[in-house]
């Protein structure tokens, strides 16, 4: 693997048009991508190249489908460039199927160990689905929700996975609609962790009830150009909107008490924490008063 540093490279004025300022990039070609960089970024440039060949195989593997393209990654250091500027704070990568783009914002890639190798993995499954989904349109939860599935994770958004929000709309059934969640995902921070967490849930749910092979014939009968409703019925011999409320009454016969204990659990140890301080000051107070009483008498 070679880098070498190129001005504004062409080949992202025609991807990005606008959205580059004009400075000095690199550009490492690796085996199967090109990772575009900024130059404080070679190491993580050099991980992306070495990551890449094995994530690939693993994801066409999992899938039983063929990457059609070769990819190209750039890596930001910070979000001060004008792609970042109508994305949530939360997500720190998205991919650009139609132009076979990932963009990486790196400062999180320090948040754990698997971060990059996930997060690559992720939205490389982006472009693998729309690689072959393109006679009909993939719906942004299925999207999103087979794309944690394979990763094994949100991949592009910081989310604290040990707080679900999804445990607590189960118990007032708000949740947001399928159908609401075909095009896109809502701005609103709670929202958008919503979302992430109900996609991946909904498809969770359909390996449990269906099976892996269930979910890639859907998939499959898509890649052929039907409808994501007609490819539900057609794999899993269910219409969407009952398979939705199967999900909805599977997510509500949980118990409220587990419910609400995890969602509020950070709450109940900080209060069991603080009542813990008290107590034990108070056991101080009075052991060092009566300590005193029986140095002085007199007292």
């Amino acid at each position: 693997m070679k880098t070498m540093p190129c001005l504004l490279i062409p080949l992202f004025i025609i991807l990005c048009p606008g959205d580059l300022p004009a400075f000095e990039f690199h550009r490492l070609q690796g085996k199967g991508l090109t990772v575009i960089f900024e130059p404080p970024l070679e190491a993580l440039a050099i991980e992306v190249a070495r990551t890449y060949p094995q994530v690939k195989e693993q994801l066409e593997n999992r899938l039983g489908w063929t990457l059609k393209s070769k990819p190209s990654v750039l890596l930001f250091k910070d979000r001060k460039h004008k792609l970042w500027a109508r994305k949530n704070p939360l997500i720190y990568a998205f991919a650009v199927p139609a132009k076979s783009l990932i963009v990486i914002y790196s400062s999180r890639m320090a948040t754990s160990e698997n971060a990059l190798r996930n997060t690559l993995e992720h939205e490389l499954c982006h472009l693998l689905l729309h690689s072959h989904i393109n006679k009909t349109p993939l719906p942004r939860w299925l999207d999103e929700g087979v794309c944690q599935w394979l990763s094994d994770g949100p991949g592009e958004i910081v989310a604290d996975q040990k707080r679900s929000l999804l445990n607590r709309v189960a118990v007032a059934g708000e949740y947001i609609r399928l159908k609401d969640l075909r095009k896109d995902f809502p701005t609103d921070t709670e929202a958008l962790l919503l979302a992430y967490e109900q996609s991946k849930d909904i498809v969770r749910y359909m390996v449990r009830r269906f099976g892996q092979e269930g979910v890639k014939r859907l998939l499959g009968y898509m890649k052929q150009g039907k409808t994501v409703d007609d490819a539900a019925f057609k794999a899993l011999f269910i219409r969407l909107d009952d398979l939705e409320k199967e999900w909805h009454d599977s997510l509500e016969s949980r118990k409220t008490w587990y419910i609400y204990f995890s969602y509020y659990l950070y709450e109940i140890l900080f209060a069991l924490a603080a009542l813990t301080t008290i107590y034990a000051s108070i056991r101080l107070f009075i052991k060092k008063r009566n300590y005193m009483r029986e140095e002085t008498p007199f007292l």
